[in-house]
């Protein structure tokens, strides 16, 4: 079992130059999978409590935290992070917040999901950060209201039990609920900043609504799609390539070093479940200098099936988008694409529909994950 290294106390104030200098981090084990709550998918931060010094949608940025020391606004320094104003007692005789007293923002997770591991980032919060934190998880259908969420009789299970923190620094648990989880409630106990929050997990798509959809793509993330390992992840994660959306800007899409063998890259991907995929696209947008020279794809049927090829080698054009309908459906419930020699693409996208037999291991599942 992997230790994760538990950080507390405060960090040093800022001292000039890079403000990442004293950071406090580590390498998580569950770091590799899907962030459930990417606001690609559909994540949000629907409520918090308090909000006074920094605004909770913060928490959900992409992008790391930053820190400008000269950034004041009326109500004092402004921090890229979800921000809540000092708590105090109820009277001069008891000046202090009580042990119960705390702050909570809700999230909507971008896609339900099996939570693995969360990361509560406090970067740039070296004195203001909670003493500790704790997350709950529920799950609710349809679009609940923060009202509906937080009515009594809502069932929440704790993911991660109040425990203390760190200031400045990635601040990582791993979960173990196997459950289902649609919305979790951050806490931070009394009050204080976080920057960033990441919920790090494998997706569990609604099997009814993909039995509505039809014909949809079996690889994306949201659809429970899932990248099972890739030959490199050097300049940019291979799950970009089954995100959401069209591709934005380079480095959201995937792209390996300069190779100098006579070897090629690849990735591999678990289906949504056994499908029927009757089309595909391959996208390289705006790798244009770096993108794949050719491609070819397989899918086998189940673990230690022979691979069929759904795709011979084909040549790829730079920052275009490739479609390709196949001449009758392919049956299968992984798929690899190899390109070569190297380079990048920045979305796979497989269409099809479930097989009746993983349509049933998909509703099995759900079930059984509390869905």
């Amino acid at each position: 079992m992997t230790v994760i290294p538990h950080f507390t106390g405060d960090a040093k104030p800022y001292g000039g130059g890079d403000p990442y200098a004293d950071y406090r981090t580590a390498d998580f084990p569950f770091a590799q999978l899907v962030d459930l709550a990417d606001r690609r998918l559909g994540a949000g931060v629907v409520a918090a409590n308090d909000e006074f010094f920094a605004e909770r949608e913060n928490l959900l940025k992409p992008e790391p935290a930053e820190f400008d020391p000269e950034h004041f606004g009326h109500k004092g320094k402004i921090m890229d992070g979800w921000e809540t104003r000092r708590r105090r007692g109820v009277s001069a005789a008891e000046p202090h917040p009580t042990d119960a007293d705390h702050d909570w923002a809700l999230v909507r997770l971008g896609a339900p999901g099996v939570v693995r591991g969360l990361v509560v980032d406090t970067a740039h919060f070296r004195g203001n950060y909670p003493q500790s934190v704790s997350v709950e998880g529920t799950s609710l259908p349809g679009s609940p209201s923060p009202e509906e969420l937080l009515a009594p009789g809502v069932e929440w299970t704790s993911l991660v039990p109040r425990t203390a923190v760190g200031g400045h620094a990635a601040n990582g648990f791993a979960v173990e609920s196997g459950r289902r989880f649609t919305h979790l409630r951050v806490n931070q106990h009394p009050d204080g900043g976080i920057a960033r929050l990441r919920v790090y997990g494998e997706v569990a798509p609604d099997p009814a609504w993909l039995a509505a959809l039809g014909t949809f793509d079996l690889a994306a993330l949201e659809n429970g799609g899932e990248v099972e390992d890739a030959s490199d992840r050097f300049y940019s994660p291979a799950t970009n390539t089954i995100a959401p959306g069209r591709s934005r800007k380079m480095d959201d899409g995937w792209e390996t070093r300069r190779r100098r063998d006579k070897g090629n890259d690849w990735i591999r991907y678990r289906l949504a479940e056994q499908s029927e995929i009757r089309a595909l696209e391959i996208d390289t947008a705006y790798l244009k200098g770096n993108a794949a020279g050719w491609a070819e794809i397989s899918v086998t049927d189940g673990e230690g099936t022979e691979p069929v090829e759904l795709l011979p080698r084909t040549r790829l054009q730079p920052d275009t988008n490739h479609r390709f309908v196949l001449p009758e459906p392919v049956r299968g419930t992984h798929v690899r694409i190899d390109i070569f020699p190297d380079g990048g693409i920045s979305r796979l996208r497989l269409f099809g529909s479930l097989t009746e037999e993983g349509a049933a291991r998909l509703s099995a599942r759900h079930e059984a994950l509390g869905g």
